[in-house]
C-alpha cells in the first residue's frame, strides 16, 4: 500500500510547487522593475496600478487630488507561465497597438512579476503588488 501512496504523495506535491493561475483577476501596483539590466523604482509622485478580470486589464496612472486616468487597455491569456497582453487602447501614441507582447510571469505571495523582451528589444521585468 506504501508503495502506491508514496509516489501519489511525490507527484501531488511537485504540482503543488507551481504557482501558475489562469487568471490575474485583482489590482496590482507597481513597485518597480529591471529595464535592460538598470533597476527603477516604482515613482514616488504618481501610482501606476493594472485592474484585471478574466480577460482584459485597465492601466491607470493615480495621482494625489485627481482622478485615476486611464492611461492603457487591453486584453490577455495565460498559457501556463506566459502572458500574451495586447494593447487596445493607450492615451499616448503606440508602436505596440494591438500587438500581442508575450511575457514570462509568476505569481509569489502577493507579487506579479512580468518579464521579456518588448518589440524594441528592451529587455524587462516588473514587479507589481497585489492591492485587491
Amino acid at each position: 500500500m506504501f508503495k502506491r501512496i508514496i509516489p501519489a504523495i511525490v507527484l501531488f506535491m511537485a504540482l503543488s510547487a507551481f504557482d501558475v493561475t489562469d487568471t490575474l483577476t485583482g489590482t496590482w501596483q507597481y513597485s518597480g522593475g529591471v529595464y535592460n539590466g538598470k533597476a527603477e523604482p516604482a515613482p514616488k509622485d504618481y501610482t501606476l496600478q493594472r485592474q484585471y478580470n478574466e480577460a482584459h486589464y485597465t492601466a491607470l496612472l493615480l495621482e494625489k487630488g485627481e482622478q485615476p486616468f486611464p492611461y492603457e487597455k487591453g486584453d490577455y491569456v495565460l498559457k501556463q507561465d506566459t502572458c500574451f497582453e495586447t494593447q487596445t487602447f493607450s492615451a499616448q501614441p503606440s508602436k505596440v497597438l494591438n500587438i500581442a507582447i508575450k511575457y514570462r510571469y509568476r505569481i509569489h505571495n502577493d507579487t506579479l512579476t512580468f518579464s521579456g523582451v518588448l518589440p524594441n528589444g528592451t529587455s524587462v521585468q516588473e514587479d507589481w503588488k497585489r492591492v485587491k
